[in-house]
């Protein structure tokens, strides 16, 4: 009992003195060390800084040249920037500036840059370059909430001032559809996300106003994914797509007619460019069809506007896969944001998608519907 006292004791002293020597080394021996090491004075910018400035003024400059460089014009780029400082989503810093930090991430996806190809633009390395692209998409993501949703239920001008759709279309308040985004993923699981194509992508599913405006979008689905099975997934989530009673979404033929989804009916001609003057409906459900496809088309032109606009949806993208999912919500937020803006010559004209678009879902529904079959 003797032996373990002394031993205690001989800690508690030990364990004193070594308080002592810290307690010295910081309070006589520390001071002296900083004062002999040199400090660092801000002198004035150097070459690369003003460099830095003079392109980062330019890109913004003129409503044109933002247009082209940024995807957007001037009003929409600033007050953007200003609502994320507001929101202290993005800081300012001594090194960078939000207007500069959004700028990179614009070039990235509305380009599909790599990061060492900005690098002589901003001047940046590429991790820094990498790092403020990761703050900027996760300031964007936070507004999903109140940039992808519905703002009315009630029935659109654009039906309302229209006797080819009013009062048949009365209730429907827009439009679902899919779209393939071009993806890069790892090999062993390629397989999966190769559609129709022969190319990996993934199966972008969303519902669109009759603004153009997306009120509901659901990524990451593999290509190979048949459109009704993503659909049942968006209709079971806690969080998903949901269609107020007494209203109707426009689908394509690959989805099946349940309450609150108006497909066109099968067997019958559907695509405008397969009525003309001479070629005109023969029955009602032609009739039907041919009105359903002109008012249909709006998600057509969403979805063109959304790549026309972001480049980095229409080519391989050099990010990872849980990344390319999180870049096609963020860029149909920032869709949604410059609409509220005023529309411009990314959205394309109807007359446009007339013979492209419906092609294409020719494909698709022959696809879906034999999967289905």
């Amino acid at each position: 009992m003797d032996e373990m006292r002394r031993i205690r004791k001989a800690l508690i002293a030990k364990s004193a003195g070594l308080v002592a020597v810290l307690y010295a080394y910081m309070l006589f021996i520390l001071p002296k060390a900083r004062e002999r090491t040199p400090r660092i004075y801000y002198g004035p910018p150097s070459e690369r800084d003003s460099v830095r400035q003079c392109n980062l003024s330019y890109l913004p400059h003129g409503s044109t040249n933002c247009l082209n460089q940024l995807r957007m014009m001037r009003a929409p780029f600033f007050q953007l920037c200003n609502l994320f400082r507001d929101r202290a989503l993005l800081r300012d810093s001594i090194h960078s500036s939000v207007e500069e930090q959004v700028a990179m991430f614009l070039l990235v996806v509305g380009h599909n840059h790599r990061f060492r190809a900005l690098q002589p633009t901003f001047r940046r390395s590429i991790e820094t370059i990498s790092r403020y692209f990761r703050e900027v998409l996760y300031a964007v993501g936070e507004l999903r909430n109140e940039m992808i949703t519905a703002l009315t239920t009630q029935t659109h001008m654009k039906i309302t001032t229209n006797p080819r759709f009013n009062p048949y279309f009365k209730d429907c308040i827009g439009a679902i559809d899919g779209t393939h985004v071009d993806a890069r993923v790892p090999s062993a699981i390629s397989a999966a996300f190769r559609g129709r194509k022969g190319v990996p992508t993934q199966n972008v599913m969303a519902a669109v106003d009759f603004d153009l405006r997306f009120t509901y979008v659901l990524a990451g689905w593999e290509g190979s994914a048949h459109d009704a099975l993503i659909l049942a997934d968006a209709l079971e989530k806690d969080d998903g797509l949901s269609v107020p009673a007494g209203k109707d979404y426009l689908v394509d033929a690959g989805y099946a007619a349940r309450p609150g989804f108006l497909p066109p009916f099968r067997g019958c001609r559907y695509h405008l460019r397969e009525y003309s003057r001479r070629n005109y409906p023969h029955d009602m459900r032609e009739l039907f069809n041919l009105r359903h496809s002109s008012l249909r088309v709006t998600v057509e032109r969403a979805f063109g506007a959304l790549k026309n606009r972001f480049k980095i949806l229409y080519n391989r993208p050099f990010h990872p896969y849980k990344t390319q999912v999180k870049l096609v919500l963020a860029c149909c937020i920032l869709h949604n944001w410059i609409l509220q803006f005023g529309q411009d010559p990314h959205i394309p004209e109807e007359e446009e998608l007339e013979d492209s678009s419906d092609k294409e879902d020719d494909d698709l529904e022959e696809d879906n519907i034999s999967t289905a079959q």
